[in-house]
């Protein structure tokens, strides 16, 4: 990812009419957009037509979790699917067939997102694509970890992986059928201390390195021509630290979860969008920070969604 910190090569050296042709653009550029951008209209069609109209308020925001969430996973399965050759020796050395692995996450990722934009089969889509995310934690990113003694960057990618597993589980368990009585289900529990600790943690980071572009603090570095450039990140910081606390003693968490999704969506719009229009011919530099960043809003938009109804502030 950015998933497996890196991008994906189906048919690196195929000739696509469409791409080099019509756009003149290669195709390890060309399709990571056109998912995205796919997904996007597909999404706003039915969340415009289906779900606006019965939301109120601040809750109109929460009917964009999902596809904010799901839209970065389809573009990360593209870049599986174009640049395999760069991610297949990012697959544990243990492993075997490693581009096989690295074509079979492209392909999950891509059916993940589009079953939760499309809403079909999402609770299943969802609980295994927050377990396989989980599972790049315990194979990928905790040994990287080990490996680099604690490396800041390294603590940020796991993290970050994290807090996209818990915004698939929490997803899953919104959609579980409960009655009021049940209570919190167990995957939105465990959503809530997967998001809330990441961004406590990242929160912090923006205060000690207010260089680093903020939300997810990676290794990019914030343009200094991207106005309040510090301001975003001390802002950012702050709103990450009390959001994520509240999370995660679940204290209007609800509510909490919700700004912290709008605060990340926020970021993503007035730092990394100029960031991508600055570097769209790279998707490393470009495209995969933006979805990246837009994937931690969704989770949190989607984490504030499933939170019960009970613990749900007045007006909210």
């Amino acid at each position: 990812m950015h998933l497996l910190s890196g991008s994906f090569q189906l048919f690196p050296h195929a000739d696509f009419a469409v791409t080099l042709v019509a756009f003149g653009i290669p195709a390890a550029v060309f399709w990571p957009y056109f998912t995205g951008a796919a997904l996007l209209a597909i999404g706003l069609i039915k969340i415009i037509k289906d779900e606006l109209p019965q939301k109120h308020g601040l809750d109109k925001i929460l009917a964009f979790g999902p596809l904010f969430f799901a839209m970065p996973m389809g573009v990360f399965g593209a870049d599986h699917m174009v640049d395999a050759a760069e991610i297949a020796p990012l697959v544990p050395s243990w492993m075997p067939w490693h581009l096989f692995w690295t074509y079979l996450v492209g392909v999950a990722l891509i059916a993940a997102a589009l079953s939760i934009t499309l809403k079909r089969y999402s609770k299943l889509a969802a609980i295994l694509l927050g377990s396989m995310l989980l599972l790049f934690v315990v194979l990928l990113h905790i040994p990287n970890l080990v490996a680099t003694h604690g490396a800041r960057l390294f603590w940020a990618i796991l993290l970050r992986d994290t807090a996209f597993s818990g915004g698939a589980f929490a997803l899953a368990g919104s959609l579980s059928k409960r009655t009021p009585s049940d209570g919190t289900p167990g995957l939105v529990t465990l959503a809530r201390f997967f998001v809330g600790i990441p961004a406590l943690v990242f929160g912090v980071e923006d205060f000690l390195h207010p260089t680093i572009a903020p939300g997810v603090p990676l290794d990019k570095i914030t343009p200094t021509w991207i106005p309040g450039h510090l301001f975003w990140a001390y802002v950012s910081g702050a709103v990450l630290v009390v959001c994520g606390a509240c999370i995660v003693v679940n204290k209007k968490a609800r509510l909490a979860a919700t700004y912290l999704g709008i605060m990340i969506l926020l970021v993503v719009l007035f730092v990394y969008l100029p960031i991508l229009v600055a570097n769209a011919s790279s998707i490393a530099e470009g495209l995969n920070y933006f979805v990246d960043t837009l994937a931690f809003s969704g989770a949190a938009l989607v984490l504030a969604d499933a939170i019960s109804e009970r613990t749900r502030p007045m007006g909210l």
